[in-house]
Parts: structure tokens; C-alpha cells; sequence
């Protein structure tokens, strides 16, 4: 079977068309949501071809430790924040496609899968990840997007006057060079290589396609005729960014502004919506639909009003970030699915559609054999968070964001790499592990609430429920000691969050 991942970057699931079924947002999920029906005819069509899942979870977050819990099938979070692959990960392309360097011939012989990363997401290459393209076949890099350090002609060339930060001013010089027209955005280019790459390697005996792609997620500078659709002042906003806070949106954005930002993000949806059908154009003609999976989904949502915020970190891993969509089109296979599904379990699904063996000590679920039985059990929990943060935990109706008790102590960053892209201060490395300084976590009281009644998690439950927010604590501290967690994590992580007991 051929295998298809697209990771969409910062993809609300009440944006998409197999969530939110046409409707306004504001009547999706979240009363706080704008009034507007965003059109995802595409992704409409990709889920018709396979199973919706309503209950994914995220793991790790955000960008790169999300990307990890992918590679790896064990979540990030608990052990270490961002970083790159370490010397002992056994990374998903590596097993699929065997030891790198490796010629066509020899990766035949030994039953490898040819595999693929197409993606403009500058993170990948970023100094503090910067190695998770090593283990493909192949890969094709499109550049300019963020903070991309790739032109430095001294010349002028247009910025939004808000816009002028050090990673910022290097997207919009690159957006110069790059970009002449709506068919040259980044996520149009992305998607053009990915279809390119097909049209060329389909006559494998079966491939692997890993296609991450840095839409939505912000700089929001989507061409205006998006805007447009949802904002009919288009770019004539004053004072526009294209850069949403990660604050309190009040004080910080005009009203004007803030429908700007939210218009703008919903743009980028419909474009990354518009080059996904260009690349199922591509499926279509190839007639690959018969003998291969597409799997789609994000790395995180992000606050777009919800809680009166915007941008993702902040705060707990609330609705609007945590509940992600997740799409798999599948040659069998039809229907929404409630089970739990996580980014962990892509690995493990990955390995098991490619005919490999999966490794013992992961923390992902297989899901292949859903798509043969709707009723095969995934996994009772699901898990998610950011390195020393808070800790969120859900059955799929209570939902419990746990704050670690005053002082967030014992902390330890566990791994040889250091804290360099989301830094935090480390001391020195000993026994396989760093000990954490000084982190702090959210200002936000550990949290509860109840999904049927209230999926945006706007009420807290906590003290109104006592007894299901000491169980949800105790399933907390199970699962968290269920897992095969490098040295004393485990032990470390019920300490920190208080539910040693």
C-alpha cells in the first residue's frame, strides 16, 4: 500500500468542512467563533474517501514536538521540549525506508519503501530541530517561508509597518522574491512538488509521501481574493500584522484588526484547501485512490477568540488546540470514527500499512485495524501538553489540564540536545538527563470540564467536581507511570503535577 502523511501546520478543526459540516463557525463549537462558513470542498471530498475521526488528540506541542511524537511514536513532552532527533530515536522514515545513503538497488533487495518529504516548513532545518529530513529517500525543501534565512539582497521590497520583527522582515523579503501571484505561494508550491513528485514516482511498487506543509499557520498573508470571502476590507485594515498575538487579543488588536486576523487565517485554510485538490487532481489521474492511504491532520490548533485569545501557547492545551481534525482516506474503509486517536499513532499505523514491524516501547496505537473493525479498541486516555507545563488528560468527555504544584519542581530535560528554540536554562547534563532551572508554568489553575456540555472548555468543573477531578488526577498518574519514560520521568512528571498520592 502506498502511504500519504499531510500535516497541515496550525489547522483549526472547526475550520475544516468535515467538522464544521457547513455551518457558521460560531454555531460549530465556540459561541466566540466569527459568523462565517469557511468552504474546504476538498477536504470534504478526502474524508467521503475514508474514515473522520472525532476524538484525535494532539501529544506534544507545539510545531517540532508534535513532528517528534510522528517520528518516534512516544510523546515528547514528558521527557524533553523541542528539539531535533537524537542519536538513539529510531525515526519513522529510517524504518520504512531502511539505513540512509543506501542505493535503489540494495533498498529493493531488503524489502525498503521508497519515501518522500515535500514541505516549506523552515523549522525542519531550524537550528535547535534541524535534522527530521535525514531519514527519507528524498526530500525537496521549498524556501523562503518565516524565518527562512534564505535572501539578503539589499533591496526594497514591501512589509506591514507591525511586521518589522527579526523572523518576520525575513519572510516578507523572501515573499519578494518568491511569490508573484497566487499560484507562487509557498503552499502552493508545496502542493505543486508533492503532485510533481507522483506524476514521477508512482510506478514504485508502493512509496511513502510525507508532505508537511507550513499553512496555516501564520505569517497571515494569504492572497487577498481569500480574504475577501470573509473580510470584504480585504488588506485596507489599519495597522494590520500578519503576526496574531499570543495574548489576550483586547488591547493588543483593534476590533477591526481582530476580524482582519481572523478573516486572514480562515483565507489560509480555503488556500491550503484550494492546493490540497490540486494534489488529489494528481491522486485522480494516477487513478491512486485503489492501493493508497492519505492520512491528514495538524500538529495543534490555536485560539482564534477562544478564552478571548489568540495564537497558540499561553495557556492549557484548551479545545481549540488540543482537538485536532484528523482525516484518513482509505482504499476500504468509510464513516466517522469517536475512538481516541493520537499524532503518536501515526507511527505505528505508518509502519504497519508499509508491511514493517513496529518496535516495542512506543506510545502510539496502531490504527490500521479500525479499518476492518470500527470497534477495535485504541486507547482508553488521551494525553497532551508542552515540556513543563501544564499536563492535559481526556477519556473523550471529561477533559483535565493539571498544573503543576508551586516551584514546577523536579524538572528534567532528558536527552543530550539543548533548549535552543524554546529556551529554558539547563544545568549540566548528567545521567542522561539536564536538570531544568528556573521553567514556569501557565498562570492557569489546574482546569475540568465536561466536552458533551461544553466542547470549548470555557467552565471549569474543577471545584464543583470533586470526586471526578481526583479520578481524572489518578488515570493521570496511571498513564503517565504506564509509560516507558527514559530514567525516573514517570516519577518525576506525578511529583511535579501534584498527584504522587
Amino acid at each position: 500500500m502506498n502511504i500519504i502523511v499531510i500535516l497541515c501546520d496550525t489547522l483549526r478543526r472547526d475550520h475544516c468542512g468535515p467538522y464544521h459540516h457547513g455551518r457558521p463557525l460560531n454555531e460549530v463549537y465556540s459561541p466566540e467563533a466569527p459568523a462565517w462558513t469557511v468552504p474546504t470542498p476538498h477536504m470534504d471530498a478526502l474524508a467521503a474517501r475514508g474514515v473522520t475521526f472525532d476524538n484525535c488528540f494532539c501529544g506534544s506541542t507545539p510545531c517540532m514536538p508534535a513532528r517528534r511524537d510522528i517520528y518516534t511514536g512516544r510523546y515528547e513532552f514528558l521527557e524533553r521540549g523541542w528539539g531535533p532527533l537524537e542519536e538513539d530515536d529510531i525515526d519513522l522514515p529510517r524504518l520504512v525506508s531502511g539505513p540512509p545513503n543506501q542505493s535503489m538497488e540494495v533498498m529493493k533487495k531488503h524489502g525498503h519503501t521508497v519515501s518522500e518529504l515535500i514541505t516549506d516548513h523552515f523549522h525542519l532545518w531550524e537550528q535547535g530541530a534541524g535534522n527530521y529530513h535525514m531519514g527519507y529517500t528524498g526530500f525537496e525543501f521549498i524556501r523562503g517561508c518565516e524565518a527562512d534565512n534564505y535572501r539578503t539582497d539589499p533591496v526594497d521590497f514591501f512589509i506591514p509597518e507591525a511586521d518589522r520583527l527579526y523572523k518576520i522582515e525575513r519572510h516578507w523579503r523572501n515573499r519578494h522574491f518568491t511569490q508573484t501571484n497566487s499560484d507562487e505561494t509557498f503552499t502552493a508550491r508545496t502542493f505543486k512538488a508533492a503532485a510533481g513528485w507522483i506524476e514521477h514516482n508512482h510506478s514504485h511498487k508502493d512509496f511513502y509521501l510525507h508532505v508537511d506543509c507550513f499553512n496555516p499557520h501564520e505569517p497571515l498573508d494569504p492572497p487577498e481574493e481569500y480574504v475577501k470571502l470573509f473580510d470584504p476590507n480585504g488588506y485596507s485594515v489599519p495597522g494590520w500584522q500578519s503576526v496574531w498575538p499570543y495574548d489576550l487579543w483586547k488591547g493588543k488588536l483593534t476590533p477591526e484588526q481582530f476580524t482582519s486576523v481572523r478573516a486572514r487565517y480562515a483565507a489560509k485554510v480555503v488556500e491550503v484547501d484550494r492546493w490540497l485538490g490540486h494534489f488529489m487532481n494528481a491522486m485522480d489521474r494516477l487513478d491512486l485512490w485503489k492501493n493508497t492511504m492519505v492520512m491528514l491532520t495538524t500538529d495543534h490548533g490555536t485560539f482564534n477568540g477562544d478564552h478571548g485569545r489568540t495564537g497558540k501557547l499561553q495557556t492549557h492545551e484548551f479545545d481549540a488546540v488540543g482537538h485536532i481534525p484528523f482525516i484518513c482516506a482509505h482504499p476500504t474503509a468509510r464513516g466517522r470514527q469517536s475512538q481516541l486517536v493520537q499524532l503518536v499513532d501515526i507511527f505505528p499505523t505508518v509502519l504497519a500499512a508499509a508491511g514493517k514491524n513496529i518496535p516495542k516501547h512506543i506510545h502510539g496505537v496502531n490504527l490500521m485495524p479500525l479499518f476492518d473493525d470500527a470497534a477495535a479498541k485504541t486507547r482508553p486516555y488521551a494525553v497532551m501538553g508542552q515540556f513543563g507545563k501544564s499536563v492535559s488528560i481526556t477519556d473523550g468527555q471529561w477533559i483535565l489540564h493539571q498544573s503543576p504544584v508551586a516551584g514546577n519542581k523536579p524538572l528534567n530535560w532528558y536527552g543530550y540536545s539543548l533548549a535552543k528554540f524554546l529556551h529554558c536554562d539547563l544545568g549540566e547534563f548528567k545521567d542522561g538527563k539536564r536538570p531544568v532551572l528556573n521553567e514556569r508554568s501557565w498562570d492557569t489553575p489546574t482546569w475540568l470540564s465536561d466536552k458533551t456540555t461544553d466542547m470549548s472548555e470555557t467552565v471549569d468543573l474543577a471545584e464543583k467536581e470533586p470526586q471526578r477531578l481526583a479520578a481524572m488526577q489518578r488515570a493521570l498518574a496511571d498513564f503517565i507511570r504506564s509509560l516507558d519514560l527514559r530514567g525516573d520521568a514517570a516519577r518525576e512528571q506525578c511529583e511535579r503535577l501534584g498527584i504522587t498520592r
